[in-house]
């Protein structure tokens, strides 16, 4: 028969653990150092600002503070449900999600792969120069820049149409244009500056992969299906969970500067709404319920797709 732990062993096992764990503290104490920053950014701005979400909760009142504030359950995530207008707010976030996820998301590991194909150096660093320059812009240039290329009057856009007979068009005036303005300038700003991830996961694949490939006969297009993307679905695999969840997090700025009465009903988003709702209006306790709805709703996406990745590709976030 097998001997039992005595609990003797026990207090040795968890002596020698905590020993060993302290010993990698000492070895690694630069590293910990380093990390103080953030876990205290993490801890002042993103741990303790959860307790805040008792809000949902109540009808919350800024003079009486959390304990003062009358205790309703689930009234507000009730009057959310029952709402016609967060009904479609919360439609046209997954719409313009859903586009996001498979439109813009795609676009740099196309522009990854097409740059590592180039074989002049130059050309190659300019071109990702080029591409990733706009993530340094705020969303506040970038809509600015938009709006001065799609003005009906000055606008580039609409100076090519007219060439060809077309009569000016108003896109921030017509809700049929919002989320197609909203989809391409994210890729325009964002798609450079996710390039360099992939491009630094193929630089990572062994050159004598390529070298087997071709002495086997296998042409470029080859060797990208069978050798360049599996060894970069790791990394696609788990910016792609990333992405995910943050599905109902669009970003409230590239929405905001592109968003008036006209183009409101296909392009208003949560994000907005909560600004409007919260802030302006000061539903405090109804815009809290929202942004709570919003958090579980992106860990059930992550912890789904998570799941879906560990049995396709072995690779998860956990």
């Amino acid at each position: 028969m097998a001997s039992k732990i005595q609990p003797s062993d026990r207090v040795q096992y968890r002596f020698a653990n905590k020993r060993e764990l302290w010993g990698m503290v000492r070895k690694y104490k630069a590293l910990y150092l380093l990390s103080i920053p953030g876990i205290i950014y993490f801890i002042i701005f993103k741990y303790i600002p959860l307790f805040g979400s008792a809000m949902a909760f109540q009808n919350y009142n800024l003079f009486k503070g959390f304990w003062g504030s009358e205790w309703v359950g689930l009234a507000h995530f009730k009057r959310m449900f029952a709402y016609d207008e967060f009904l479609t707010i919360f439609k046209n976030t997954l719409l313009i999600g859903l586009y996001d996820l498979f439109i813009a998301f795609p676009i740099p590991i196309l522009l990854a792969l097409l740059l590592n194909e180039m074989r002049i150096i130059v050309y190659k660093r300019i071109l990702q120069t080029i591409v990733y320059m706009p993530h340094f812009l705020s969303w506040v240039i970038i809509g600015g820049i938009a709006i001065g290329i799609l003005s009906p009057t000055t606008g580039v856009v609409n100076e090519i149409l007219g060439r060809f007979g077309v009569e000016p068009i108003y896109f921030l005036g017509e809700e049929s244009y919002i989320r197609s303005i909203l989809i391409g300038s994210g890729i325009w700003k964002d798609s450079g500056w996710g390039t360099i991830i992939y491009l630094a996961a193929l630089a990572g694949i062994n050159p004598e992969l390529y070298e087997s490939a071709v002495i086997d006969g296998a042409n470029r297009w080859r060797q990208t299906i069978s050798i360049t993307i599996p060894s970069i679905l790791p990394t696609i695999m788990i910016l792609f969970l990333l992405h995910i969840g943050n599905f109902l997090d669009f970003g409230f700025e590239r929405v905001y500067v592109f968003l008036n009465s006209l183009n409101a009903d296909k392009g208003e988003i949560l994000d907005t709404y909560i600004y409007r709702a919260g802030l302006l209006e000061k539903q405090y306790s109804y815009t809290t319920a929202i942004g709570l709805f919003k958090s579980v709703v992106g860990l059930l996406l992550i912890m789904i797709g998570n799941t879906l990745s560990k049995k396709a590709t072995g690779d998860s976030l956990y």
